[in-house]
């Protein structure tokens, strides 16, 4: 049965969107999604079918000081007006189709980390409340962020234990799958001083953190090459960005995120027939 994974990237899944609503226009709905902070976060909107709802999110609101900005840090102790982003925008400025969602039949699972245990952890996105508690916490990038709690336990970005779910998914019985990357093709991630800082600061309150913050590039190169293996044996077909839908993390420059989303609308089309072969 096939898969779609989705790599995460606070505004590079953008180039993800665009895969999603080229999907959606081929009428091609996956019946199990697995990702990770802003990759699973636009993956809602794809399984509500809303085309084109994750681009005008960040068309409309990227440059908006209630999104991103210094100010929020008092309030939502982050960079992010979290509150804004997550309930404002999909309950009332551009609303979530929870109805169609809840018509979705597949299986929806959102990666997060366990901040106490250190491992990852896989939430039902069909149990999403309305305050998207869970999106917040795979989103909750340690020192932008702060730590979100659900269901007695405490939760940081899913990108740190397992930033491509794909194993996850296999695990789950998804043997052919769309593996949606934010990274060029030469990307070789490093060591960060952000990981290291955080690692540092939170080891006393969250001491089995450390290890897969200080090793978590490591994690992803060798995930990735797992993903390219993939391919090559006919098992997935991965997409990623080349230069034309390369942008930052934290892109301004709403043109270019255009243009990242429109290469991977873009490049799912080409490829739209090795993605059919999937449900073969």
């Amino acid at each position: 049965m096939p898969g779609l994974v989705l790599e995460g990237g606070t505004f590079r899944p953008i180039f993800s969107a665009g895969v999603m609503d080229a999907l959606l226009d081929e009428d091609i709905m996956f019946p199990y999604c697995i990702g990770v902070s802003a990759g699973i976060t636009d993956g809602f909107s794809y399984a509500s079918r809303q085309k084109e709802r994750n681009l005008k999110i960040l068309q409309q609101y990227r440059n908006d000081k209630r999104y991103l900005g210094a100010g929020n840090l008092l309030k939502s102790k982050s960079v992010f007006g979290v509150e804004f982003v997550f309930e404002e925008i999909p309950n009332n400025l551009l609303p979530f189709d929870w109805d169609t969602f809840a018509q979705y039949e597949g299986d929806f699972r959102v990666g997060v980390t366990n901040a106490r245990t250190g491992q990852p952890e896989y939430l039902d996105g069909k149990l999403l409340d309305k305050q998207n508690t869970m999106v917040k916490a795979t989103c909750a990038i340690p020192l932008v962020f702060p730590v979100v709690k659900l269901n007695g336990e405490e939760y940081y970005d899913g990108g740190i234990c397992d930033p491509i779910p794909v194993r996850k998914a296999q695990a789950d019985g998804h043997d052919k799958l769309l593996i949606v990357l934010t990274r060029p093709t030469d990307y070789v991630k490093e060591e960060s001083k952000s990981n290291k800082l955080a690692a540092k600061l939170l080891h006393k309150k969250y001491p089995n953190l450390v290890e897969p913050l200080l090793t978590r590039h490591i994690a992803y190169n060798e995930t990735v090459a797992y993903c390219d293996e993939l391919e090559r044996q006919g098992k997935a077909v991965v997409l990623r960005p080349a230069e034309e839908g390369i942008i930052d993390s934290f892109e301004k420059d709403v043109r270019k995120i255009e243009t990242s989303y429109q290469y991977g609308y873009d490049l799912c089309k080409q490829r739209i027939g090795e993605i059919r072969a999937l449900f073969a």
